[in-house]
């Protein structure tokens, strides 16, 4: 589990697949198109990582940090309130 001002993404092992769901992926902007899994529901998205799939981790990066920037404007949000 990877958290900053909240939940940002849970990692989980399967079989033939390593799983990053991230809790508030539906609210994230996707232009490299990484989520690939859990594409259906409001609120999480995730990415299935099968062996030798290449990882592009700038556009990782990218989303793990819209992901952490989501969080604090949330925090900030309920501050002013």
């Amino acid at each position: 589990m990877w958290s900053h001002d909240g939940l940002i993404c849970t990692g989980e092992t399967y079989k033939s697949v390593v799983k990053m769901t991230f809790a508030k992926g539906a609210a994230l902007k996707d232009p490299s198109r990484l989520f690939n899994a859990s594409l259906e529901g409001n609120t999480r998205r995730a990415i299935d990582f099968r062996e030798g799939d290449t990882i592009d981790e700038a556009a990782l990066k990218t989303l793990i940090r819209a992901a952490v920037t989501l969080n604090k404007s949330k925090v900030k949000a309920r501050k002013a309130q």
